[in-house]
């Protein structure tokens, strides 16, 4: 089951075929478009076999909601709360910086969050309440006014409560692409957000996609992978644990091992083979073992080129001297450094955000953060004498390019 993998083709592999599945979202989403709530319930009742009464989840649900969960949760929640905040508190851009970069030249960036959002929260196989924070704690701290939560009917208690501690201002039973096509184009009940976060199947990814013109989203992201990087001084046993971890997600999760020491890559093999007589999805762990695997390369340069045409999600440098591999790695959605950054502590409660682009495409979004929730206006002030130093250069190239208008809106100024 733990064999020797062929990394070539790694994106295309991991991203699969959406189009399957773009007939069935195209008629959701014009259902929903067409009959907005009405739509909601009947989709609802054909997909989650749910009859529901009403969308919106009421305060005293959330109310309820707290009498059943564990005191104990509610805690580890509210600490997992502080740390991803104080985490995103520290991106926080200035709201307006001005710069003069020469006299009378002076520029800069405004920067102002989003009025309103949508979170999508998977359910299904389990229940997510840390992504209601992955989600919802970034745009609180961007100081997005309105912040909208869709997760599938019935709606975990603990969900629930996670809502609450996150900040979120309004939150809705239902889910699938339908979710994605009310946030979007909105129904009587839920008004269409400017932006939709969040990880969620291929139904949900291909209605993000499609809906792209009506609400921005983070990214495209899929079932769950790792790489990971280790040398012959690595742990076997923290190697394997990450791998099962990584692997139960989802059937489709992958992980990769890269290593200059085939020995090791063996001893994986048998502690996954002792780990998975004792774990309890082992159903799901050995179908996504059936596309992981490692690669035995000569030395640390080709491991790093081997993980960077992956540019996996999570990233764990397991290896003698992990900072210096850092300074050497590309792509990666979250980096793990040294033997005991196990991926679960960023998943939970490191601060780090867990919503993070798949699939390869590490290499050109980045996992969702506070600037994700925020547009950015650049500035600039000129005062006459930086209108005369740059002058001649607008009206030159201007006129250059035939927009006479252009330069006479400069000429105007300077003979005044």
């Amino acid at each position: 089951m733990w064999k020797p993998l062929d990394t070539r083709g790694w994106k295309e592999k991991r991203r699969g075929d959406i189009s399957g599945v773009l007939g069935s979202v195209r008629e959701i989403i014009e259902a929903v478009r067409r009959d907005g709530d009405s739509a909601l319930f009947d989709l609802t009742k054909r997909f989650d076999k749910i009859e529901l009464e009403d969308l919106a989840i009421l305060p005293e649900e959330i109310e309820d909601a707290y009498e059943e969960v564990d005191v104990r949760l509610i805690e580890a929640l509210c600490e997992a709360e502080a740390r991803i905040t104080r985490f995103h508190e520290l991106q926080k851009s200035r709201s307006l910086w001005l710069e003069e970069v020469e006299p009378g030249v002076t520029l800069g960036v405004r920067t102002i969050p989003l009025s309103r959002v949508g979170c999508y929260i998977p359910g299904g196989r389990a229940a997510y309440p840390s992504t209601v924070l992955m989600t919802a704690i970034p745009a609180r701290v961007a100081g997005v006014p309105e912040i909208c939560c869709c997760t599938p009917p019935p709606g975990d208690p603990l969900t629930l409560v996670a809502m609450d501690i996150a900040g979120v201002t309004e939150g809705y039973r239902v889910g699938g692409a339908q979710a994605i096509a009310a946030m979007a184009l909105g129904t009587e009940t839920i008004r269409p957000v400017e932006k939709i976060v969040g990880p969620g199947n291929v139904y949900v990814t291909a209605a993000k996609m499609l809906l792209r013109d009506y609400a921005e989203i983070d990214f495209p992201a899929g079932p769950s992978e790792i790489g990971i990087i280790a040398d012959e001084t690595a742990d076997p046993a923290f190697i394997a644990a990450d791998v099962l971890a990584q692997a139960e997600h989802d059937p489709n999760s992958a992980s990769v091992l890269v290593s200059t020491d085939a020995g090791l890559c063996d001893r994986v093999g048998v502690e996954i083979a002792s780990m998975l007589q004792t774990t309890p999805r082992r159903e799901i762990i050995e179908a996504a073992l059936l596309q992981s695997g490692y690669v035995v390369v000569r030395d640390r340069s080709e491991a790093v080129r081997v993980m960077d045409a992956i540019a996996p999600e999570h990233l764990s440098l397991q290896v003698a001297d992990p900072l210096d591999l850092l300074r050497q790695v590309g792509p990666a959605g979250s980096i793990f450094v040294g033997p005991y950054t196990p991926v679960a502590c960023g998943d939970y409660a490191s601060g780090t955000n867990h919503v993070l682009p798949t699939a390869g495409y590490a290499k050109v979004y980045s996992g969702l953060d506070v600037h994700h929730f925020c547009t950015r206006s650049q500035v600039q002030i000129l005062s006459p004498e930086g209108l005369s130093a740059i002058g001649d250069v607008v009206e030159a190239l201007a006129e250059a390019e035939g927009l006479r208008a252009h330069a006479e809106s400069v000429r105007v100024r300077r003979r005044g």
